[in-house]
């Protein structure tokens, strides 16, 4: 499963399931140390591991429509 950091918060990170947008809260020490809102992390099960392609690959995608939005005016 593959989840956004929505936001940190205290010692909660709310995470968002980039599937089917549902939400979980999680104790950012079970989360890698460095991490930060908006980061995608992979969970197999036990552990959560940052997924930098992911991330790039969403951000390149959310450039591209607002590229096209933009062309649109």
């Amino acid at each position: 499963m593959k989840y956004a950091i929505d936001k940190i918060e205290n010692d909660v990170a709310l995470l968002e399931n980039i599937k089917d947008g549902s939400k979980k809260e999680v104790n950012i020490k079970d989360l890698p140390s460095n991490v930060i809102e908006t980061d995608i992390l992979s969970y197999d099960g036990k552990t959560y591991t940052l997924d930098n392609d992911e991330k790039e690959l969403r951000i390149k995608e959310i450039r591209e429509k607002m590229e096209k939005l933009r062309k649109k005016r």
